[in-house]
């Protein structure tokens, strides 16, 4: 099996956030790579005079419920509370309270801080969360839940006609890249097919893609493209949520990762790509895209050789003219059938030479199997 198996695949990468390490996966894997940041390099722009405020808020009086929604959050409004010597008390005053956890990340944060939560679901899904606290009794209780980046009014609002008194605390607020020419680059590809698949690991990315697709008037025609023929890979079901208001289909994996991401792709995309292959002289010939894999290894071709090898391939095991070749070579390179020659030589030195007979006085074919 080939060590590269996304060669020849082209694919989006909206992330902001440790998007280096995710290109680099990727890259390792032999897939061309488009990065358009949907959000800011640094999201986690903090209001620190309004924080400050909720905090305080927070403090003034006991808290029942503690909902965690974010590890990143919550390492931005600790670290922020630890400056202003207010760290000690946020914690204890919260640790006394029932603490909910979204998902692990958020889990891993409180725990860093010496908190630990009574429950979490295992969808980390902010919508079960409130589903578990629905199915409670709430009247008079001080619930105080931890904003990831957008408004949970909605959610306190809901909280509050069931009888809780509800404060949410906006850590930051997620903003979209300051530079949207690669996003809006990333979109003509989407909506031209141009691009195999796109990676998202954040919901908001979603909601800057698609407000992004609708100032360039592309949107129907991306969400028409994920529907058929683009894959939206999504780093976990908290995220695909957010696919779910277009009617896009997205695969994820089963632990919210990077990697379980990636690997998710190496299955997904050949299978759906199929391709082209074919036994020739004994060995497997694959093509995917622009890829060409010889016995699973990817083979670089300069131009002129791929040209005769897809010249080749439109009726494998049929005799193609030199003078045909000469007409596939790409322009600036077919000035004889010297050309032609030249090109087949090095397309031989590549597969091996039994790969392509001559026959004489007609032409070349591939040594495909009967």
């Amino acid at each position: 099996m080939s060590d590269q198996p996304l060669s020849g695949f082209r694919i989006g990468v909206t992330a902001a956030r440790r998007a280096e390490e995710q290109i680099a996966l990727l890259e390792r894997r032999g897939a061309s790579v488009v990065h358009a940041p949907a959000l800011s390099v640094d999201p986690n722009r903090i209001d620190e005079p309004a924080l400050l405020a909720a905090t305080k808020h927070v403090l003034d009086q006991p808290v029942d419920i503690f909902v965690a929604t974010t590890g990143i959050g919550l390492k931005s409004w600790f670290g922020a509370a630890e400056r202003w010597g207010l760290l000690d008390e946020l914690t204890e005053h919260l640790g006394g309270a029932e603490i909910l956890a979204r998902g692990p990340k958020s889990v891993g944060a409180l725990r860093r801080f010496g908190l630990r939560e009574l429950w979490s679901p295992e969808s980390e899904e902010f919508d079960d969360v409130l589903a578990h606290l629905r199915g409670r009794d709430l009247t008079g209780l001080r619930i105080v839940v931890q904003e990831h980046g957008q408004s949970l009014s909605m959610a306190a609002h809901a909280l509050r006609r069931l009888g809780a008194e509800v404060t949410t605390v906006a850590v930051y607020r997620v903003e979209g890249a300051d530079d949207p020419e690669p996003m809006f680059g990333l979109i003509e590809d989407i909506a031209g097919r141009r691009v195999d698949a796109v990676t998202f690991t954040a919901a908001p990315a979603i909601a800057a893609m698609m407000q992004a697709a609708g100032t360039t008037g592309h949107r129907d025609e991306v969400v028409s493209a994920f529907q058929a023929d683009v894959i939206a890979a999504c780093v976990g079901p908290v995220t695909a949520a957010a696919f779910e208001m277009w009617g896009v289909p997205s695969i994820y994996p089963e632990r919210s990762r990077l990697a379980a991401m990636v690997k998710q792709l190496e299955v997904e995309l050949p299978s759906r790509a199929g391709g082209t292959s074919l036994d020739v002289a004994g060995h497997t010939l694959l093509l995917h895209g622009d890829a060409v894999l010889l016995d699973g290894a990817e083979v670089k071709l300069s131009p002129a050789p791929y040209a005769v090898l897809q010249a080749l391939l439109v009726n494998p095991g049929t005799v193609v003219s030199r003078r045909d070749l000469l007409t596939a070579l790409p322009s600036g390179t077919a000035g004889s059938e010297h050309a032609v020659e030249m090109a087949v030589a090095r397309l031989r030195a590549a597969l091996g030479t039994r790969c392509i007979q001559t026959v004489v006085k007609r032409g070349y074919r591939l040594a495909v199997a009967p």
